[in-house]
């Protein structure tokens, strides 16, 4: 590892200016001020947005998934809608719908909530699929069409959507495509008790759900977006994500692979990582960190393995899977 480090250091000059890991600092204590104890999920986050990412937070209720995706959307000055999701939501409700305008005798597009950058699709597993297709084109082109018509949606845009487990009562699972389109999916979980003392008690003094302070300007996030498209990777790194790619189209207790979609989603993931962490160059680690989150909801468990069973500790057979996978593969030097 310290060989690619020193490998890494001599191929490309440094891809960042000092100012873009201060943007990203003050981004995370952003985020940090309104989720507690959860400093590898306010990272993650950070990493989604800065590679250009839809993130996907599934957790039971009321462990702080919509407080995360406010928090994230808030931090940045650009414009938020927050759409909930229910199961009589019709896609116009979503995109926009044309109508007729008696002044003007011409039709006329009213823009949906989904003309904005940053959209929090809360619940999003309660809408029907018709419904949840709407956003398909929407997250994999920035664009709509409507009535045979293009709309651009701005930039930057970020779908960050919330979702029940799928066993809970009421819910539609999102179809494998739409899945492949979130970049990551994260799990909040439970705080540890120091944590959930200190939200217990921001309660008491009527703190709770206040959102987080605007921390960048999306001139800022362009700027950190294509400082992440400058981080080195080595080939050797390159084929270490391809090995583990490859190794889920063939893995016995899988019936879905990882798709290319999801391998360019590891890279650029890696970048952000990378930058995050103050250096111009991605190491093996960040492959190791990133590869769950990224890929295991892209997999599908084969019919023989118990698809919602999980382990005590909350960990999915699709998470299971991966981890499995990463402890089969020689890491690269």
């Amino acid at each position: 590892m310290a060989v690619m480090a020193q490998r890494q250091s001599t191929l490309a000059p440094a891809a960042f200016s000092p100012h873009i890991l201060e943007r990203a600092a003050e981004l995370e204590a952003a985020l940090g001020s309104a989720i507690r104890g959860k400093g590898e999920i306010v990272r993650f986050s950070v990493v989604c947005l800065l590679a250009r990412g839809h993130l996907l937070i599934e957790d039971v209720p009321g462990v702080g998934k919509t407080t995360l995706a406010q928090a994230l959307a808030r931090s940045v000055s650009c414009g938020f809608h927050r759409l909930q999701f229910t199961s009589d939501m019709l896609p116009s409700d979503v995109l926009g719908v044309t109508i007729y305008n008696v002044h003007s005798e011409a039709f006329e597009f009213k823009p949906g909530p989904i003309f904005t950058n940053f959209l929090l699709a809360d619940e999003i597993n309660r809408t029907t699929p018709k419904t949840q297709s709407a956003l398909l084109e929407a997250m994999n082109e920035s664009q709509v069409t409507i009535d045979g018509r293009s709309h651009v949606l701005p930039r930057p845009f970020m779908v960050i959507a919330t979702q029940n487990p799928v066993e809970h009562h009421g819910t539609y699972p999102l179809p494998e495509s739409q899945l492949d389109r979130f970049l990551m999916r994260l799990r909040i979980g439970y705080p540890d008790a120091a944590s959930e003392r200190e939200i217990v008690r921001q309660s008491g003094r009527g703190a709770l759900g206040q959102p987080a302070p605007s921390a960048l300007a999306a001139e800022d996030v362009f700027e950190m977006q294509e400082s992440v498209e400058r981080v080195a990777v080595d080939d050797s790194l390159v084929d270490y994500m391809l090995t583990i790619v490859q190794k889920t189209r063939s893995h016995e207790s899988l019936a879905l692979g990882v798709s290319p979609r999801g391998a360019q989603a590891l890279y650029r993931g890696v970048q952000a990582l990378a930058l995050l962490e103050g250096r111009d160059y991605a190491l093996p680690d960040d492959v190791k960190r990133l590869a769950v989150p990224l890929f295991a909801h892209r997999v599908v468990i084969n019919t023989r393995t118990t698809l919602v069973q999980r382990r005590s500790d909350g960990v999915s057979s699709s998470e299971r899977v991966i981890e499995e996978i990463l402890s089969q593969i020689e890491v690269p030097l």
